[in-house]
């Protein structure tokens, strides 16, 4: 069994997805490749919320998103920055509730709002995960 939380082994993306167990993760990776082709890192980080392995993706040197492996599900870390406000508040009444409240809870600090979403099944909070990123990927 995969420990996330072991500095000393550094697991590949397969074994990530096998640990996570579901097949939203593949279709998600696989969404990502054809959709915006990113630099795909997988990290160690010492956070002190989400110490263990993550998943950075980004494109021109851009964070796109980092993917927080669990058991069963895994959890995205979108940022919406000053330059994707405007347009992420005028598209949120058009998205998920579960989405808006994750935005509306989550705190605005340096101009930002760093949502942690939950992905475990193709529904509307994937979709609009799917949103966010790409409103994250066109802001210049």
């Amino acid at each position: 069994m995969l420990d996330l939380k072991d500095l000393s082994y550094k697991p590949n993306i397969e074994e990530i997805s096998a640990y996570i167990g579901i097949p939203l993760f593949d279709e998600f990776c696989k969404y990502m490749n054809n959709e915006y082709k990113p630099i795909c890192k997988v990290e160690y980080s010492k956070d002190v919320w989400f110490p263990g392995w993550n998943i950075k993706l980004k494109k021109s040197g851009k964070s796109l998103c980092v993917i927080y492996p669990k058991e069963k599900y895994f959890q995205v870390l979108v940022v919406v920055g000053k330059k994707e406000k405007k347009q992420v508040e005028e598209l949120l009444p058009h998205l998920s509730k579960e989405i808006q409240e994750i935005y509306r809870n989550t705190e605005e600090g340096n101009g930002q709002r760093w949502m942690m979403i939950e992905l475990n099944s193709n529904n509307n909070v994937y979709k609009d995960t799917l949103k966010l990123i790409g409103i994250r990927r066109e802001s210049k």
